[in-house]
């Protein structure tokens, strides 16, 4: 059962106790997952061990620049977001949709993917994260055409959110108002309290599983003074955004302008890469690719994550829709932030800015809207129009 925000209750775990939460949840048979070090990145894998967690690293995050460094604390979530996003666990980049083959008897045996899927528990998810898991909710689950792996993935995961204690240079969920603080959709939710010799977490139960989780995690009643803390924390981070993105009316800027020279620009410049749409934690397009063995006897489905900056994406018999660099910038950016909510009631964005981050050329959303925005106010004061 899930609770509402003036259900939560907080509690003051240790950080060495963070240890028995990680232990608690192996124990129930999650695999556990959260931010680790590695190969000159923050990325998401495999947690065993409290030291498995990036403490004391941070990392400077501008359009096209990404690299860690140290602190000097010894913060186990002292940094934003790094390339990957939850999504690669709950809607993998390859995925074995069904595989059949013949048997010695001569009968047929399909195995699906979706059948064998581990519980996951992710450890360190942020509030935009949180809000990008629940607009793919809402394409996987509440649709009329439920994607089943999803299902199967999303159902049993637990979720211990972390509020956030720095922005990014790239960050604006502020604008988005998807955060820095996990409002809902988490199981637990940690605060990270560093204060002199002090180094602990105030903890917010979201779900009863998360109450379950917490009573086999020494802990103790959280005081005012902690709440306070937490508190002062999070204010400060929403202070801190390296980005911001006026949201107001703009699905009909979008909508309005495309015809605006502003994506002949930024196609100069678009390298049609794809690494804004597969670091992003909202997209979800897809290809399908059937294969069989040389001898007939086993044949398969398998989809991969796909772009729609590929020229093949929109390939119909004939050839590509949208054969130009700035008809397919112009397509993700106007579904990112306009037609998405046409389909899903919300906006595509979370304001994590990975996609301004791991654009090798610096792109960056906020500054291509606040462009268009520009030139559509300068049209209209002289009378030209929009387009």
């Amino acid at each position: 059962m899930s609770r509402t925000p003036a259900d939560f209750m907080r509690a003051v775990v240790a950080c060495h106790d963070l240890q028995a939460l990680i232990d608690a949840l192996a124990a129930r048979g999650y695999r556990v997952l959260g931010p680790t070090p590695r190969d000159g990145a923050i990325v998401y894998d495999d947690i065993v061990r409290l030291q498995d967690l990036p403490a004391g690293w941070t990392e400077r995050q501008e359009a096209g620049r990404y690299h860690l460094q140290r602190r000097d604390d010894g913060a186990l979530f002292g940094f934003s977001v790094g390339p990957q996003s939850w999504k690669q666990f709950l809607h993998p980049p390859v995925l074995s949709m069904w595989a059949a083959r013949h048997e010695a008897d001569g009968s047929l045996a399909i195995d699906s993917e979706a059948e064998q899927c581990p519980q996951l528990a992710f450890i360190g998810v942020r509030a935009c994260e949180l809000s990008a898991i629940a607009v793919q909710d809402k394409v996987f689950c509440d649709g009329p055409y439920p994607d089943v792996d999803y299902q199967a993935r999303r159902r049993n995961a637990f979720i211990v959110a972390v509020n956030c204690g720095q922005a990014g240079g790239t960050c604006f969920c502020v604008s988005m108002q998807t955060g820095p603080r996990a409002e809902r959709g988490f199981d637990l939710a940690l605060t990270e309290l560093l204060d002199g010799g002090r180094h602990e977490f105030l903890v917010e139960i979201g779900s009863d599983r998360g109450a379950e989780i917490l009573d086999a995690v020494p802990h103790r009643a959280a005081t005012e003074g902690d709440i306070g803390e937490a508190d002062a924390i999070v204010a400060c981070t929403a202070g801190q955004m390296g980005r911001t993105l006026e949201t107001h009316g703009i699905k009909e800027l979008l909508l309005g302008n495309l015809n605006h020279p502003r994506w002949d620009a930024v196609a100069e410049r678009c390298l049609s890469c794809a690494n804004c749409t597969m670091v992003c934690p909202t997209c979800f397009c897809t290809t399908v690719e059937d294969h069989s063995d040389l001898t007939g006897t086993s044949a398969g489905r398998v989809r991969k994550w796909d772009s729609c900056f590929t020229m093949d994406f929109s390939y119909i018999h004939g050839g590509s829709v949208r054969k130009s660099a700035r008809s397919r910038y112009r397509q993700w950016m106007t579904h990112k932030l306009a037609t998405w909510i046409d389909q899903f009631g919300v906006s595509g964005c979370v304001g994590c800015g990975r996609c301004i981050t791991w654009c090798p050329v610096g792109i960056d959303i906020t500054e291509e809207a606040a462009a268009i925005r520009a030139g559509s106010r300068r049209a209209q004061g002289t009378g030209h129009g929009g387009t």
